[in-house]
């Protein structure tokens, strides 16, 4: 081999990732970017929100895990309250392949997230179209972004019907259902959608009788993305997901089961009320714009 083809060789990208195990194997192992055990977090932090929009019969609560890597904000959501009072302690000044070790799936998410963020940034080179959220209230930021997502969707699943949304936003449910699907509202915490509607609680159970997936990146965090993106690969459904937790991770998983990502890295749009950016992955992304 010349040293120019050697070069080329050296160069070339590594394949897609297979699985999130698979990507966070590949990090670990330094195969896509710098050894981990010379990144260390310089910043841990939580962010805890309480909404109720105007106009809107119900309100929840959010809490988020964010780890600082240089330049880049790694996040993963967590139930509000669950986080052990050390985490905190445990994830600054660490490096980030202990990070990935860590006992709490929450860590290692954030981790994984802050890693990816810092070696490959939501950019055109790597795939991402940017959209811009207007300025405006909580509830229209939150409008705006649905938007978008409900274009990826739309985009993703041409002519299918009914929708499993995991991850109950009313805001998406709104928009989903302005482009014509039926919705199959799934959220661990169950209760009830803004219109009165039964959540459900158990998203797998669910999977039979829906023709695409649309999903939180709290999956990542709480264990039940793998089996959404198995099923979406196996049976060929389209698999969309809006993320907050795991902005940088999961579009390193589209052509492994995922088809298309709106990419939301911290701060998120309900922390300001000015303009912000949401990047979005595969599919039509020309035909999501706000």
């Amino acid at each position: 081999m010349t040293s120019a083809s050697a070069t080329a060789a050296t160069a070339a990208p590594a394949p897609a990732a297979t699985s999130y195990d698979d990507l966070h194997a590949r990090v670990l192992a330094g195969e896509l970017g710098p050894d981990p055990r010379t990144r260390r977090v310089s910043v841990a932090f939580t962010t805890r929100q309480a909404v109720r929009h105007e106009g809107r019969a119900t309100g929840y609560r959010n809490e988020v895990l964010s780890l600082r890597l240089a330049e880049a904000v790694g996040s993963c959501a967590v139930e509000p309250g669950s986080l052990p009072d050390g985490a905190l302690d445990d994830c600054v000044g660490a490096d980030i392949a202990r990070l990935l070790a860590h006992e709490l799936r929450p860590v290692r998410v954030a981790a994984l997230d802050a890693y990816l963020m810092h070696v490959r940034p939501h950019t055109p080179a790597a795939g991402a179209r940017p959209v811009p959220l207007p300025a405006g209230g909580s509830l229209e930021k939150s409008r705006s972004r649905a938007a978008a997502v409900a274009g990826l969707l739309g985009a993703a699943a041409p002519g299918r019907t009914t929708v499993l949304v995991v991850g109950v936003v009313n805001s998406l449910l709104a928009a989903v259902r302005e482009r014509g699907f039926g919705c199959v509202p799934c959220d661990l915490k169950g209760g009830t959608t803004e219109w009165g509607e039964p959540v459900r609680t158990d998203a797998l159970a669910e999977l039979e009788r829906c023709d695409a997936v649309l999903a939180s990146g709290m999956t990542l965090g709480n264990g039940t993305f793998e089996p959404l993106r198995a099923h979406a690969l196996r049976h060929g459904k389209p698999l969309v997901m809006f993320a907050q937790t795991g902005s940088a991770i999961l579009p390193r998983l589209i052509g492994a089961g995922v088809g298309a990502v709106c990419a939301e890295p911290y701060p998120f749009f309900w922390l300001d009320g000015g303009p912000g950016t949401i990047h979005l992955y595969g599919a039509d992304t020309a035909g999501a714009a706000l």
